[in-house]
Protein backbone atom coordinates (compact mmCIF):
# COMPACT_ATOMS: atom_id res chain seq x y z
CA UNK A 1 0.00 0.00 0.00
CA UNK A 2 2.83 2.39 0.72
CA UNK A 3 4.55 1.71 -2.58
CA UNK A 4 4.47 4.73 -4.95
CA UNK A 5 3.01 3.89 -8.36
CA UNK A 6 5.53 3.93 -11.18
CA UNK A 7 4.11 6.66 -13.40
CA UNK A 8 6.73 6.10 -16.10
CA UNK A 9 5.72 2.45 -16.44
CA UNK A 10 2.03 3.39 -16.51
CA UNK A 11 2.65 6.04 -19.17
CA UNK A 12 4.70 3.55 -21.21
CA UNK A 13 1.88 1.00 -21.01
CA UNK A 14 -0.73 3.56 -22.08
CA UNK A 15 1.39 4.83 -24.99
CA UNK A 16 2.14 1.24 -26.01
CA UNK A 17 -1.58 0.61 -26.35
CA UNK A 18 -1.87 3.27 -29.07
CA UNK A 19 0.16 2.54 -32.16
CA UNK A 20 2.12 5.43 -33.64
CA UNK A 21 2.78 5.42 -37.35
CA UNK A 22 5.78 7.58 -38.19
CA UNK A 23 5.44 7.01 -41.95
CA UNK A 24 3.02 9.94 -42.14
CA UNK A 25 5.63 12.22 -40.57
CA UNK A 26 8.32 10.87 -42.90
CA UNK A 27 6.08 11.47 -45.91
CA UNK A 28 5.32 14.98 -44.71
CA UNK A 29 9.02 15.70 -44.25
CA UNK A 30 9.83 14.37 -47.73
CA UNK A 31 7.04 16.48 -49.25
CA UNK A 32 8.29 19.59 -47.47
CA UNK A 33 11.87 19.05 -48.57
CA UNK A 34 10.78 18.42 -52.17
CA UNK A 35 8.78 21.67 -52.12
CA UNK A 36 11.75 23.56 -50.66
CA UNK A 37 14.00 22.14 -53.38
CA UNK A 38 11.62 23.32 -56.11
CA UNK A 39 11.22 26.77 -54.54
CA UNK A 40 15.00 27.08 -54.21
CA UNK A 41 15.33 26.16 -57.88
CA UNK A 42 12.91 28.92 -58.85
CA UNK A 43 14.79 31.47 -56.72
CA UNK A 44 18.22 30.44 -57.98
CA UNK A 45 17.12 30.52 -61.61
CA UNK A 46 15.70 34.02 -61.10
CA UNK A 47 18.91 35.16 -59.39
CA UNK A 48 21.00 33.80 -62.25
CA UNK A 49 18.87 35.54 -64.88
CA UNK A 50 18.94 38.79 -62.89
CA UNK A 51 22.73 38.60 -62.63
CA UNK A 52 22.97 38.05 -66.39
CA UNK A 53 20.79 41.10 -67.06
CA UNK A 54 22.76 43.24 -64.60
CA UNK A 55 26.06 42.16 -66.17
CA UNK A 56 24.85 42.90 -69.69
CA UNK A 57 23.49 46.28 -68.58
CA UNK A 58 26.82 47.18 -66.97
CA UNK A 59 28.79 46.13 -70.07
CA UNK A 60 26.49 48.16 -72.35
CA UNK A 61 26.81 51.22 -70.11
CA UNK A 62 30.61 50.94 -69.99
CA UNK A 63 30.79 50.61 -73.78
CA UNK A 64 28.65 53.74 -74.20
CA UNK A 65 30.79 55.59 -71.65
CA UNK A 66 33.91 54.65 -73.61
CA UNK A 67 32.37 56.12 -76.77
CA UNK A 68 31.32 59.26 -74.94
CA UNK A 69 34.74 59.82 -73.35
CA UNK A 70 36.67 59.87 -76.63
CA UNK A 71 38.26 63.18 -77.64
CA UNK A 72 36.12 65.31 -79.97
CA UNK A 73 37.12 67.86 -82.58
CA UNK A 74 34.45 70.43 -81.74
CA UNK A 75 33.04 71.51 -78.35
CA UNK A 76 29.50 70.93 -79.65
CA UNK A 77 30.40 67.28 -80.25
CA UNK A 78 30.80 66.80 -76.48
CA UNK A 79 27.24 68.01 -75.89
CA UNK A 80 25.96 65.72 -78.64
CA UNK A 81 27.88 62.74 -77.18
CA UNK A 82 26.38 63.45 -73.74
CA UNK A 83 22.88 63.72 -75.21
CA UNK A 84 23.35 60.48 -77.17
CA UNK A 85 24.64 58.68 -74.06
CA UNK A 86 21.73 59.92 -71.93
CA UNK A 87 19.04 58.93 -74.44
CA UNK A 88 20.66 55.54 -75.10
CA UNK A 89 20.96 54.91 -71.35
CA UNK A 90 17.29 55.72 -70.81
CA UNK A 91 16.27 53.38 -73.62
CA UNK A 92 18.46 50.54 -72.33
CA UNK A 93 17.21 51.10 -68.78
CA UNK A 94 13.61 50.63 -69.93
CA UNK A 95 14.53 47.41 -71.74
CA UNK A 96 16.39 45.99 -68.77
CA UNK A 97 13.69 46.95 -66.28
CA UNK A 98 11.16 45.16 -68.50
CA UNK A 99 13.42 42.09 -68.44
CA UNK A 100 13.60 42.24 -64.63
CA UNK A 101 9.80 42.53 -64.51
CA UNK A 102 9.47 39.40 -66.69
CA UNK A 103 11.72 37.49 -64.31
CA UNK A 104 9.66 38.63 -61.31
CA UNK A 105 6.43 37.67 -63.09
CA UNK A 106 7.78 34.18 -63.89
CA UNK A 107 8.95 33.69 -60.30
CA UNK A 108 5.50 34.68 -59.03
CA UNK A 109 3.72 32.34 -61.45
CA UNK A 110 6.05 29.41 -60.70
CA UNK A 111 5.73 29.96 -56.94
CA UNK A 112 1.93 30.08 -57.05
CA UNK A 113 1.88 26.94 -59.19
CA UNK A 114 4.17 25.10 -56.76
CA UNK A 115 2.16 26.21 -53.73
CA UNK A 116 -1.13 25.13 -55.32
CA UNK A 117 0.35 21.73 -56.18
CA UNK A 118 1.83 21.34 -52.70
CA UNK A 119 -1.47 22.32 -51.11
CA UNK A 120 -3.31 19.60 -53.01
CA UNK A 121 -0.65 17.02 -52.15
CA UNK A 122 -0.63 17.99 -48.47
CA UNK A 123 -4.42 17.89 -48.28
CA UNK A 124 -4.46 14.38 -49.76
CA UNK A 125 -1.66 13.24 -47.43
CA UNK A 126 -3.38 14.75 -44.39
CA UNK A 127 -6.70 13.11 -45.27
CA UNK A 128 -5.03 9.72 -45.67
CA UNK A 129 -3.07 10.13 -42.42
CA UNK A 130 -6.16 11.14 -40.43
CA UNK A 131 -8.17 8.25 -41.87
CA UNK A 132 -5.40 5.77 -41.00
CA UNK A 133 -4.94 7.24 -37.52
CA UNK A 134 -8.67 7.04 -36.87
CA UNK A 135 -8.77 3.41 -37.95
CA UNK A 136 -5.72 2.58 -35.80
CA UNK A 137 -7.18 4.28 -32.72
CA UNK A 138 -10.52 2.55 -33.21
CA UNK A 139 -8.78 -0.81 -33.55
CA UNK A 140 -6.70 -0.14 -30.42
CA UNK A 141 -9.79 0.95 -28.48
CA UNK A 142 -11.67 -2.21 -29.50
CA UNK A 143 -8.66 -4.29 -28.52
CA UNK A 144 -8.41 -2.53 -25.15
CA UNK A 145 -12.10 -2.97 -24.36
CA UNK A 146 -11.98 -6.63 -25.36
CA UNK A 147 -9.42 -7.35 -22.59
Amino acid sequence: MTKTPDMAAMFKDVMGSFPVDTSAMEGSFKSATALNEKLSGVALTAAEKSADISSKWTKDTLAKLADMSKAKAEPADYAKAMTDFTSASAEVAAEHMAAFAEIAKKVQMDTVELMMSAGKDMQQDATAAVKKATNDVQAAAKKATAK
